[in-house]
């Protein structure tokens, strides 16, 4: 018999059963268990587990949040919507319930290693009806799929079945690193790219350090993030300090910052999770002036290649922003899918309209064009 649970806290699951679920995840219990010690402002953490003779075979993360419809627009049509904000506060925020987590690029839903195969399907299709119950005892009606992969198609295939409704999520980016040397990276580019990182390494640049304690810099740090963040349409949720820590602190040797130094004055930093396999950029602020001048992204960007081809990691996954330049850089595409339904009929509806106006590549033809190469 199954028995189905959702709590409050990670700290009330087994963190082996729990990372048995997720084998080979950078983003496991100690990274979740540090999300929630942070704090997030806005955001309530949910743990989905199923239990069979007291062993947990199934489990996901969620989440409860106020959503904001107009999350994913850019541009002019996003300036519009802040402009109608600051007339009608809360117009375009609804009660939201996701599977997923506002600090992970993709909703995975895990089963335990001794599971068959032959399972996964009614085990999936029983962690999304434990959504929908506990969502509907919070009082929530609005239930999400935050970025379903389309490498899981079998998920996907259950929540379509389940009647939620799809749009086009932000596509995931990476690199494979199938190349023995910075050269050899460079000739795979195209020639106007490949003549820009060149003279960008020749160029003096700034020092480079990694840490894995960042207690004192906090504050400076803040500063860039703020600053970063001021910057991006693409504004989800705002990552405190004890966000950076936490996942310093807890992750050991599987998170680091990389720090940008032009002089005594950190002007960049960059939030790395890491391990044999992946290295998985997660934040990257800087001061945009000593961007300008020193081409901080693109310099971070080369030494996180050439650190990968050091090490020999297979896998540089480089975060959902930025398509246009990484569209250059040589990245590669996975696809994801947002899915909802409202359990009120008329405002499901209503939300099957809005969808058609919010979608993230109508407004970024650089986005457009990552989706359409996404696999």
């Amino acid at each position: 018999m199954i028995t189905a649970l959702a709590y409050s806290t990670i700290e009330s699951i087994d963190r082996d059963a729990w990372n048995d679920c997720f084998a080979a995840e950078l983003e496991d219990w100690d990274y979740y268990r540090a999300v929630e010690q942070a704090r997030l402002p806005g955001f309530a953490w949910r743990y989905l587990a199923l239990y069979e003779d007291g062993a947990l075979i199934a489990a996901a993360v969620a989440f409860t949040t106020a959503y904001s419809l107009d999350t994913t627009l850019q541009g002019p049509v996003k300036r519009l919507s802040e402009q109608l904000r600051r007339w009608w506060p809360g117009l375009f925020d609804i009660r939201l319930y996701a599977l997923g987590s506002p600090v992970a690029e993709q909703c995975h839903v895990g089963t335990a290693r001794h599971v068959g195969s032959e399972r996964r399907g009614d085990l999936l299709r029983q962690v999304l009806s434990l959504a929908r119950r506990d969502a509907n005892q919070l009082g929530i009606g609005l239930l999400a799929v935050k970025d379903a992969s389309h490498r899981n198609g079998q998920w996907l295939q259950v929540c379509q079945a389940a009647g939620l409704h799809s749009m086009p999520g932000l596509p995931s980016a990476e690199l494979p690193i199938n190349f023995g040397s910075m050269d050899a990276y460079l000739g795979t580019l195209g020639k106007s790219t490949r003549k820009d990182l060149r003279r960008t390494l020749r160029a003096p640049g700034p020092r480079i350090e990694w840490r894995r304690c960042v207690d004192g810099l906090l504050p400076r740090m803040m500063q860039l993030y703020d600053a970063t963040l001021s910057r991006s349409d693409l504004t989800f949720e705002r990552l405190p300090p004890d966000y950076f820590r936490q996942v310093l602190e807890n992750l050991d040797e599987r998170a680091a910052c990389v720090l940008y130094w032009v002089g005594d004055e950190l002007v960049a930093f960059n939030l790395l999770l890491l391990d044999e396999q992946r290295l998985v950029d997660k934040f990257f602020a800087h001061d945009l002036a000593r961007t300008r001048e020193h081409n901080l992204y693109v310099r971070s960007w080369l030494a996180n290649v050439d650190y990968c081809i050091e090490h020999g990691i297979a896998i540089y996954a480089c975060g959902q922003a930025g398509y246009a330049t990484k569209l250059r850089l040589g990245c590669s595409f996975i696809g994801n899918t947002l899915l909802f339904r409202h359990r009120n009929r008329l405002l499901d509806n209503l939300l099957r309209v809005v969808k058609t106006f919010i979608r993230p590549d109508r407004s970024d033809p650089a986005m457009a064009a990552a989706i359409s190469e996404a696999r």
